[in-house]
């Protein structure tokens, strides 16, 4: 079963609580999303290094019940 959007942004919210998330169906089909992640945490930090603390968030589930996740990190 894919995961919805409301548990996507549970996850980073609990992950970055000051985060900001704007989460997009890519495909409609609840399995392939862009989200959009606006946080001051990141500020100073690598891009890869900002991606993988978004990832972080899902652990094992990333690319198993959450299939493909485009990743845009951004600071305020």
């Amino acid at each position: 079963m894919p995961m919805t959007a409301q548990e996507i942004t549970r996850r980073i919210t609990a992950a970055l609580p000051d985060a900001q998330v704007d989460l997009r169906d890519l495909a409609g089909d609840d399995d392939h999303w862009e989200v959009i992640v606006t946080s001051p945490r990141f500020q100073g930090v690598p891009r890869v290094k900002q991606h993988k603390m978004v990832m972080d968030a899902f652990g094992t589930d990333m690319g198993t019940t959450l299939h493909a996740l485009s990743i845009k990190t951004r600071t305020p």
